[in-house]
């Protein structure tokens, strides 16, 4: 694992630098200080380096998740989760490449789809807020609705609006307010009902993590 690592530490530099276009697997060697060869007993095309390269972004992102969940079970909230979310992604590059569609950044990894893992996990995030109350159930197409509001504040930095861009934290705080009034029910939910989901919340994405720790390092 720790060879892996060291290859995808050098491709993460090299792509966050000159793009997708230009990097090449004897440029990622180069940088690891690894033979060629070495790249292809873990990955088979420069394609399945960085598709490895965004997974463990993705590792990183959910273990953030699974530990603030601990620290405070309101966290599941959905107005929270969206906040947290945003800020969270906001610094890290390459996820807010993938979230943005930076051509310039990912190439055609920037179309990158959905894993079967991704998707299981997300029914189980809606089927775990239906049960504990977490979102309104009266909205139609709701996972487009609420999936298309946070990405307009991925999108959209306010500066067309004719006023100052706002920073990442006021787009958080709008975005929060948005899901709280347009997909949560009015009604708080107790601090029983938190505590039981946030423990499903976390078992969920722990099980997200296993199939992607697999792709990356088997």
């Amino acid at each position: 694992m720790k060879r892996a690592d060291r290859i995808l530490d050098a491709a993460e530099e090299l792509l966050l630098r000159h793009g997708y276009r230009k990097v090449t697997v004897e440029d990622i060697a180069a940088r690891a200080g690894v033979g060629k060869g070495t790249i292809y007993l873990h990955w088979r095309t420069k394609d399945e380096v960085f598709e490895a390269l965004l997974l463990r972004a993705s590792i990183e992102l959910v273990e953030e998740f699974i530990e603030a969940v601990r620290r405070d079970p309101a966290f599941v909230r959905p107005h929270r989760f969206a906040r947290e979310s945003l800020l969270a992604v906001s610094g890290k590059p390459l996820l807010r490449a993938l979230l943005t569609t930076d051509l310039d950044l990912l190439g055609k990894l920037a179309h990158h789809r959905l894993r079967s893992h991704d998707l299981l996990a997300a029914g189980r995030v809606h089927e775990m807020s239906d049960r504990y109350g977490l979102l309104r159930t009266d909205i139609p197409h709701r996972a487009y609705a609420l999936g298309a509001a946070q990405m307009g504040f991925y999108l959209f930095d306010g500066s067309d609006t004719g006023e100052a861009p706002l920073d990442i934290e006021a787009r958080g705080d709008a975005l929060a307010f948005t899901v709280r009034q347009a997909f949560e029910p009015a009604e708080e939910p107790t601090d029983e009902m938190l505590a039981a989901a946030a423990e499903e919340f976390i078992t969920i994405f722990q099980d997200l993590i296993v199939p992607y720790r697999k792709w990356i390092y088997d």
